[in-house]
């Protein structure tokens, strides 16, 4: 795997990518996608998988509009999955702001220097998880994650990239709520996070195989709603409450 310093101020490899649109098969080459253009692409290690379905795919989803009127042309996902798998994973994830490429052999990764072998997790060679921002083809700037165990997320998300661009301070609040089904507390959260303004991530217990187990992991809590915001671990509702009443306060 290659590290930010041996990718930065080097071109893009030539390669052809083909991806599954509307139903259809397409192809489109690096070329196509990066000359003359100023593009963000981030990689991540598989479609459907936690990370990449409930933080890394939404934020730049979210932020692609903020990018774009920031000189950013388009914002691609890849990940060394098959184009079928690619095509249902952005339908699932109402992921309309980005551009979703297969690399299904991981040729391309391989050519770039980032794909590594999970064969530890089942995964076999998937492609390391990074966020380059290329302009005309060229790397200008690479955030790869740390060689360390496991899937570490630490420096490729969206918002690293936006404060790069220095357009983070206007950007919207990364909010991500737990809720399960038929919860009147996750409802009202939910509502009370609407009324002020505030675009949230749900992740809902039951779905894709997230579990009580999987909430009390990541959260410490036991209860839904669990809420974050910037990364600020807010709790419950009566949290959520808490900290609107405090704002209110403060004006």
């Amino acid at each position: 795997m290659k590290t930010a310093q041996q990718l930065e101020q080097q071109r893009i490899p030539e390669f052809r990518f083909k991806f599954r649109s509307r139903g259809d098969w397409q192809s489109v080459t690096t070329s196509e996608l990066f000359a003359g253009k100023k593009v963000i692409l981030f990689a991540l290690p598989g479609a459907f998988t936690p990370t990449c379905s409930s933080t890394h795919v939404p934020r730049y989803n979210e932020l692609a509009e903020h990018f774009k009127q920031n000189g950013i042309d388009r914002v691609i996902c890849l990940s060394v999955n098959d184009a079928f798998v690619m095509e249902a994973w952005q339908q699932e994830q109402r992921a309309e702001n980005l551009f979703f490429l297969p690399d299904g052999t991981g040729e391309f990764s391989d050519k770039l220097g980032m794909l590594v072998d999970k064969s530890d997790i089942g995964f076999g060679k998937r492609s390391w998880r990074y966020a380059l921002l290329i302009n005309d083809g060229v790397i200008e700037k690479a955030f790869i994650e740390p060689n360390k165990p496991g899937d570490p997320f630490e420096v490729s998300d969206a918002d690293t990239m936006a404060k790069h661009l220095g357009i983070s301070e206007k950007l919207p609040a990364e909010v991500t709520i737990f809720t399960k089904p038929g919860c009147p507390f996750c409802l009202e959260a939910k509502a009370l996070l609407t009324a002020k303004g505030y675009h949230f991530e749900e992740i809902v217990l039951g779905q894709n195989s997230l579990s009580f187990k999987t909430l009390r992991t990541v959260t410490g809590e036991k209860t839904v709603p669990q809420i974050y915001i910037d990364k600020k671990h807010i709790k419950g509702l009566d949290g959520l409450k808490e900290l609107f009443k405090a704002s209110v306060s403060k004006l």
